[in-house]
């Protein structure tokens, strides 16, 4: 497979990832939605467009893994939990806008799951010493 082929159907794949994140997002606003994937769709929708990763991308191998497996999986099952009507008045809604919204909850769980983990290694290792 030619080297511009298979860079242009990774782009095409990252474009729909993104405008799929768009649509569930819309979905999530839409009061059809039943509460669990309400709650799911808020969590991968937050971390995807969150401006911070859990796992920084300068980490490397592990600082990918979530844009290249854990968001994928995660709007995959996002999808199969909404409703087929709801998604695809998301879609549509998705395809309508040209800026993708900006969820800022996702930055702040991840902060906070950061300080956690840094005050129980703080706290570990006063009661080592």
């Amino acid at each position: 497979m030619p080297q511009a082929v298979w860079k242009e159907s990774w782009k095409q794949k990252a474009k729909k990832l993104k405008s799929e994140v768009v649509a569930l997002y819309f979905a999530w606003k839409d009061p059809r939605m039943p509460w669990y994937a309400k709650l799911f769709s808020l969590i991968i929708v937050g971390y995807a467009l969150s401006p911070i990763d859990l796992i920084p991308d300068f980490i490397p191998v592990l600082g990918y893994i979530d844009d290249l497996i854990l968001i994928p999986l995660g709007v995959a099952l996002a999808i199969k939990i909404i409703p087929p009507v709801v998604m695809a008045d998301a879609r549509k809604k998705a395809s309508e806008v040209q800026t993708k919204p900006k969820v800022w909850i996702g930055a702040v769980i991840i902060i906070g799951v950061w300080i956690l983990i840094v005050t129980a290694v703080v706290l570990f290792i006063f009661k080592k010493l």
